[in-house]
């Protein structure tokens, strides 16, 4: 797929081209993107994003990678790039 990210202006730049990220989509993505090989559940998206104790975060987390997905996905609906692993959190998958 070939994502990759510009840390100077908060983008994503793919195969479609340059998009432009918030900076908390831009942080959820960079920590997926860095721990790629794993899943990461919403608690510890919130925790490295947000910098603070998750409470009643899920909710915050899911609309944000919501967002994300609309902006990156090519199928929001059925997303290839950021993952759902039900009851463990998100996986970033770029094949």
């Amino acid at each position: 797929m070939g994502i990759r990210l510009n840390e100077q202006n908060s983008t994503v730049i793919t195969p479609c081209g340059e998009i432009h990220l918030t900076p908390k989509e831009y942080d959820i993505l960079n920590y997926l993107i860095t721990h790629a090989e794993r899943s990461v559940s919403a608690e510890e998206i919130y925790r490295a994003v947000w910098g603070a104790e998750p409470f009643s975060c899920r909710t915050v987390v899911a609309v944000h990678i919501c967002h994300l997905r609309e902006k990156i996905e090519e199928d929001p609906a059925s997303p290839r790039i950021l993952k759902r692993i039900w009851t463990k959190g998100y996986i970033f998958s770029d094949e």
